[in-house]
């Protein structure tokens, strides 16, 4: 894995608007913003069936023909080459279309949750 040498984060492989597949679970989405490392909280983090590395880039994901949106851990993503698009309820509110593949972002701030 790169590393930022400046921050001594690991860059990010994804960014907002690529399709990704979820490893292990086999689903596709799309990343809708990224944290440097996991934002969430211990009982969150703990309460998972797997404990990826902290220490690495997480993704908000928008999860294909659900309502539902996950926040997987870089080391569990790959990028999706199927060129299927994407079905999700709140895809418009994040997109404004898709270009070369990748969803276009818009201005909508991904909410913070503390």
């Amino acid at each position: 894995m790169l590393r930022d040498e400046l921050s001594g984060y690991k860059k990010p492989t994804f960014i907002p608007g690529d399709v990704v597949h979820h490893v292990r679970y086999h689903y596709r989405g799309v990343v809708v913003a990224c944290d440097f490392m996991c934002m969430a909280n211990e009982n969150w983090y703990q309460s998972n069936k797997t404990q990826p590395d902290k220490n690495q880039p997480w993704y908000h994901v928008l999860v294909h023909k659900s309502g539902s949106i996950t926040y997987p851990a870089q080391s569990s993503l790959e990028l999706d080459e199927s060129g299927e698009k994407v079905v999700h309820p709140l895809l418009s509110q994040f997109f404004t279309g898709i270009k070369d593949g990748r969803y276009q972002r818009n201005e909508v701030p991904w909410p913070e949750i503390n």
